[in-house]
């Protein structure tokens, strides 16, 4: 009876004496877009924060935050946590950005002693990511049902990643957000070759690319990509190129794809050349290549010798 009597006691107090959570405010520190929801994917009326306007904080989750922005009709917004953090240091051009110290210096292509090429069987890779956009439409009129596409061309060592790239940036690539990666600054016959050279172009590959190896190649994004495609293309001007074609179905040694290396761009070339297999495919070739020059036959007298992941695998054809 006397506990009946004292909760009822606590229900009949004021609201006002009843203890509640205090409500936290944060100043923003960036003039970020305000999402409907935590994946980015809408802005109804394009709401921003303001800078050095405070707003309640809501919730925190994997790098986000839900705040209320006061007097909309959808008034909980998710924004990344970074806009209310350090206030927005300066941008710099790129240029200035490679003359500022940092933890891995960035070199300018001259200088930098080795680079590895990667190229994909996209067949390959097709099998392998049937859900990727650029396979679902791929087929025997696609460019790389025959031929070698671009991956990607990566500074060594293999840590040499992500030169002078904000955090922002980088968890968003680890995140594999590449679709909010900034947009390149490319010429409209860089963009045309690439789309077409690169098939991941439709899934943004090559923001990821530039952003986590092409930052540390030294060069704006046209000529870290002008130089890439460069090299795809003697590679499948050559016999390496034809003889993959003309093994398509069957199984293919590593050994034997050397040879094919040292016959067409030197003696000696394929000890640079490594071959990855995904299910026993071949899924791609890694080209371990030197610098300061625009052939692949020079380059291969400067490259390192690695050891390969796989010693052979079967050389698919185009469709699932």
């Amino acid at each position: 009876m006397n506990k009946l009597i004292s909760l009822s006691l606590i229900l009949a107090l004021p609201l006002s004496l009843v203890a509640k959570k205090p409500k936290v405010y944060k100043e923003a520190t960036q003039m970020c877009q305000a999402y409907n929801d935590m994946k980015h994917r809408r802005n109804s009326n394009n709401i921003k924060l303001k800078v050095g306007e405070s707003y309640r904080i809501l919730q925190k989750n994997k790098g986000q935050i839900l705040t209320l922005i006061e007097g909309e009709r959808v008034a909980q917004r998710w924004v990344d946590e970074s806009c209310f953090g350090e206030k927005k240091k300066k941008t710099f051009s790129f240029a200035e950005r490679l003359a500022k110290n940092n933890k891995a210096p960035v070199k300018s292509s001259s200088t930098l002693k080795q680079n590895l090429l990667a190229l994909s069987w996209q067949n390959a890779f097709c099998q392998t990511h049937q859900y990727k956009k650029e396979c679902k439409s791929m087929n025997s009129k696609s460019f790389g049902a025959f031929e070698f596409v671009l991956h990607g061309l990566w500074p060594q060592p293999r840590n040499n990643q992500y030169c002078k790239v904000s955090k922002k940036q980088i968890g968003m690539d680890k995140n594999k957000q590449w679709y909010r990666l900034d947009k390149l600054d490319l010429n409209m016959t860089t963009r045309s070759e690439l789309s077409k050279y690169m098939p991941g172009y439709g899934s943004n590959l090559h923001r990821h690319e530039w952003v986590k190896h092409g930052t540390c190649y030294g060069l704006s994004a046209n000529e870290y990509y002008n130089d890439a495609i460069a090299l795809l293309k003697q590679l499948n001007s050559s016999e390496v190129q034809q003889y993959f074609k003309q093994n398509i179905g069957k199984v293919v040694k590593l050994k034997e794809v050397r040879k094919v290396f040292d016959k067409e761009f030197g003696v000696g070339a394929g000890k640079h050349v490594s071959m990855n297999c995904k299910s026993g495919l071949v899924t791609e070739l890694w080209l371990h290549i030197g610098n300061a020059s625009k052939n692949l036959k020079e380059l291969f007298k400067k490259g390192e010798t690695p050891k390969s992941r796989c010693q052979k695998g079967r050389v698919d054809a185009v469709g699932f």
